[in-house]
Parts: structure tokens; C-alpha cells; sequence
């Protein structure tokens, strides 16, 4: 069992939790994630890792309340345990050699951005963040990201904090500006990641996408997480669990991954609905 030693709530939905799991957190890299499950007869769920305190052994999680699982973890209290915390799994993100980037995060994605930020400063990188949020109430982890960025942007859809507008209109500034990155980073909703992309692709800028689609088992076995790469005029396999979750942004069929993504929202939808009643009767 693991052992839940902290929990916050960054805003109406997204929930911070560190898990007591000093082997994970001994060897967990940004970019990787982990697969959990709340109880035996739970399913399994991944999450990234958010941070990690290695000398504490604690692993710091951030997700969202969308469904049946998220639900009951959600309704679990400092002190409670978990079934299974399984990790680190997942290609850890490459951040060697680079001198200047650009992080840009949307969303819940930012769980994920946040620790590449934080890498890529301890590695002597400058660092660039832009993060959006739907609006005001939405956003998470801005203060994280100061300290980790040597230029900060704030973006939110409706203008209710920092910059109207989303991610991309500071982006294509800067990279109009002249701004020159050796990456850029993009952590989000499939449909940022795929205009980051679009925007990044005039000045030839390499950009990498973390992708986190439907997944099961975390080893390449099932298959559910598997993305289409289109790579030199072919059409290649791969899966986010064991090749990813980073991949060429350039390279990824984001309206298939957007696709196979919308698949199970319905049922998603009613299976929380009905763990909410539950929790609710006890």
C-alpha cells in the first residue's frame, strides 16, 4: 500500500496529492508517469510525475477530477493509502544540450511542464514559459513556474488573468520577433500541441509534444495508447507507454490521436456520475 502523506487542491477540478513511494521517487525523470490503482478491484489509471522529493521518498502526482477513478481518488484524505503506484515508466524528456527553450503548457498540462521547466533551469538552460488556462479560476502552479523561467507569459482564453488570448500568440510573436529557440516544449490538450506545432513550423523550429492517449498496462502490450507517426512519407506505430510519452511534434497525426481521445468521454462522463452518487450514500 502507498501511503497518500500530502494533498492540495491547486482548483476546482485539479487535485495534488505526494505518495509515499521512495523506489519511484529514486529513479523518476521528468516526462515519466506512473500507473496506479486506487483499490483491487480498481482500474489503472496513469498519471505524470508532477515532482519528486527523493530524500522524503515522496512522489508528487496532480490530476484532474474527470472520471469514475479520479473520483474516488479524489475522496481520499491525507493518511489514506493506495493500491498500486507502479513506476517510473515512460522515456524520461530529453533536455541535454539544450541551451534555449521554450515550455509552453496548457491546461492540467502543466503538471507535466512544470518539472521540464525546473530540469531544464537546473540544467543551465534559459527558459521560456508560456502557460494558458481556460480562465482565472483555472490556473495552477504559476508560482512554480516563475521560479523556474527566465521569462514568464500568462495566458488566459477569456483575459480574466494575465494575456487575452491562448498560447500561441505570444509564441508566434516571439518567433516573429526573431527569438530563437534550440526547442520548444508543448504539454497540453492534443489541439494546443497540434497549433503550437503549427506555429513553430514556418521558422523550423523543433518542437516536442508529450502525448498521453487512452493506456492500460503501460508496457506496449495492449496497444490502447498506440499513435500514428508519419516519418518520411510512411506511416509508423508507435506507443506513448514505452516509445513516448515525448514525440516529434511535427511527426504525430494529431486529428487521429484527437480521434481515438474522444472515444470513451460519454462513458467517462457516466461512470463518474454514478461513483459521485455512491460516494454520496456512503
Amino acid at each position: 500500500m502507498y501511503k497518500i502523506v500530502k494533498k492540495k487542491t491547486l482548483n476546482p477540478t485539479v487535485i495534488q496529492m505526494e505518495i509515499e513511494a521512495p523506489l519511484v521517487a529514486k529513479k523518476a525523470k521528468p516526462g515519466q508517469f506512473i500507473i496506479l490503482r486506487v483499490d483491487e478491484a480498481g482500474e489503472r489509471i496513469p498519471l505524470t510525475v508532477a515532482g519528486v522529493n527523493e530524500k522524503e521518498g515522496l512522489v508528487k502526482i496532480i490530476f484532474q477530477v474527470v472520471g469514475a477513478t479520479t473520483e474516488i481518488l479524489n475522496s481520499k484524505k491525507e493518511g489514506d493509502s493506495i493500491c498500486d503506484f507502479v513506476g517510473p515508466l515512460g522515456v524520461a524528456t530529453h533536455i541535454e544540450g539544450i541551451k534555449k527553450v521554450c515550455i509552453v503548457g496548457g491546461g492540467v498540462g502543466c503538471a507535466i511542464a512544470m518539472p521540464v521547466a525546473e530540469a531544464c533551469k537546473k540544467a543551465g538552460a534559459t527558459v521560456t514559459s508560456i502557460i494558458g488556462f481556460r480562465n482565472k479560476d483555472l490556473v495552477i502552479l504559476e508560482d512554480e513556474f516563475k521560479g523556474f523561467s527566465d521569462k514568464f507569459i500568462m495566458m488566459t482564453d477569456d483575459g480574466s488573468y494575465g494575456r487575452l488570448g491562448n498560447v500561441t500568440v505570444p509564441l508566434k510573436e516571439m518567433l516573429e520577433g526573431g527569438e530563437k529557440f534550440d526547442e520548444i516544449i508543448a504539454i497540453g490538450p492534443l489541439i494546443m500541441m497540434k497549433f503550437v506545432v503549427l506555429t513553430a513550423k514556418p521558422f523550423n523550429v523543433p518542437v516536442v509534444v508529450s502525448m498521453n492517449p487512452i493506456m492500460i498496462d503501460g508496457t506496449g502490450m495492449c496497444g490502447c495508447c498506440r499513435l500514428t507517426i508519419n516519418r518520411d512519407g510512411k506511416k509508423i506505430t508507435k506507443f506513448a507507454c514505452v516509445d513516448g510519452p515525448d514525440f516529434n511534434g511535427y511527426e504525430v497525426d494529431f486529428d487521429e490521436a484527437m480521434m481515438r481521445g474522444r472515444s470513451y468521454i460519454d462513458f467517462e462522463k457516466h461512470a463518474r456520475e454514478e461513483t459521485c452518487n455512491l460516494l454520496k450514500k456512503g
